[in-house]
C-alpha cells in the first residue's frame, strides 16, 4: 500500500505543476515568451490568501477568490508594462525582462512581508478517506488537489476550442499578423492570455501552501522551475502536454524521495528533462513546425 500511497501523492503533487505550467504553456504558445516571473505570481497569491485569512480574519473561500483576483490584476499589469512594449524586440530581451520582473516580484514580497517563513493553514479542512481497511489513507487535500486540477484541464479545454476567445488565442498562436488582419485584438488576447494563467498560478500557489505549509518570498522559484520543465516534458504550448508532464513529474519525484534519497529528488527530474530533450526536443506532445524563409 506504501508504493501506491506514493502514487496518490506524487499525482497531487505533479496536479500542482500540470496548473502552474499551463501558465507557461498558454503563454508560449500564444506570444511566443517565455514568463519566468510566473513561479513569482504563485507565491504573491500565497501570501494574498494567507493575510485574507489571517489577517483580517476572512473565510477561506473568499480569500482564494481575492488571490485569484489579486495575481490576475499582476499577471495583467506585468505583461501590460514590462512585456508589451517589447512585442518586436529579440526573445533575448524579453527573456532577460523576465528574469528581472521575478526579482522584483521577489525584493517586493521581503519589503512587504518579510523573509521570515510563514505557516500556511490548509485552506482545505484536515481529515483522510481510510481505503482497504484503514491501510491506504487519503488526505482531503489532496483529492482536492487532483479534482481542481482535472477540472481546471476539462475547463480550459473547453474554453480553448469551443468560445470564440478561445479561438482568438489559437489564431494568434498559429499567426499574429494574419489574426490581426482578420479583426482579431492580439494584444488584448495576449493580455487574456497572462490574466488566466496568472489566475491558475493562484489557484497552485494557495493548493502548494495547502499541502506543503511554509510559504517565504522564493516560495514559488523552484516548484515554477519545475512546472516549466513539467510543460517543456509534455509539449510547450500543449495544454494536454502540461498535465502529462506534470503528472510524470510528480510521480517521479515522489517515488525518487521515497525509494532512493529525497536529496536526489530534484536533480533526477532535471535530469529527465535532459533526456527528453535530448530524445524528443519538442516533447511528448509537441510539435514540429516547418517555416519557410
Amino acid at each position: 500500500m506504501n508504493f501506491l500511497s506514493n502514487i496518490i501523492s506524487g499525482i497531487s503533487l505533479g496536479s500542482v505543476y500540470a496548473i502552474i505550467a499551463l501558465g507557461y504553456t498558454m503563454v508560449y504558445g500564444i506570444a511566443k515568451m517565455l514568463n519566468f516571473a510566473h513561479g513569482d505570481v504563485i507565491m504573491v497569491g500565497g501570501y494574498v490568501c494567507f493575510f485574507a485569512m489571517f489577517s483580517f480574519g476572512l473565510h477561506p473561500v473568499i480569500a482564494v477568490l481575492l488571490a485569484i483576483i489579486a495575481c490576475t490584476l499582476l499577471g495583467i499589469t506585468i505583461e501590460r508594462i514590462a512585456y508589451k512594449p517589447l512585442r518586436s524586440a529579440p526573445a533575448l530581451a524579453v527573456l532577460i525582462t523576465a528574469i528581472g520582473v521575478s526579482y522584483f516580484l521577489q525584493n517586493a514580497a521581503q519589503l512587504l512581508w518579510t523573509s521570515s517563513p510563514k505557516v500556511f493553514k490548509s485552506v482545505v479542512p484536515k481529515g483522510y478517506i481510510n481505503l482497504f481497511d484503514g491501510q491506504l489513507s487519503i488526505a482531503y487535500v489532496t483529492l482536492v488537489t487532483i479534482a481542481t486540477c482535472i477540472a481546471v484541464m476539462v475547463a480550459l479545454t473547453l474554453f480553448v476550442n469551443t468560445t470564440k476567445m478561445g479561438k482568438a488565442m489559437r489564431a494568434c498562436s498559429e499567426d499574429k499578423i494574419a489574426a490581426q488582419l482578420m479583426g482579431i485584438n492580439v494584444n488584448n488576447t495576449i493580455s487574456l492570455t497572462f490574466a488566466i494563467g496568472s489566475a491558475l498560478a493562484a489557484v497552485a500557489g494557495v493548493l502548494m501552501c495547502s499541502s506543503y505549509p511554509l510559504l517565504m518570498p522564493t516560495t514559488g522559484s523552484l516548484p515554477g522551475i519545475k512546472a516549466f520543465t513539467a510543460a517543456v516534458f509534455g509539449g510547450i504550448g500543449s495544454i494536454p502536454g502540461a498535465l502529462i508532464g506534470g503528472i510524470f513529474l510528480g510521480i517521479i519525484e515522489i517515488l525518487v524521495g521515497a525509494y532512493i534519497s529525497t536529496e536526489l529528488a530534484t536533480p533526477i527530474v532535471f535530469l529527465i528533462l535532459i533526456v527528453v530533450l535530448l530524445v524528443k526536443p519538442n516533447g511528448l506532445l509537441g510539435k514540429k513546425i516547418n517555416e519557410k524563409v
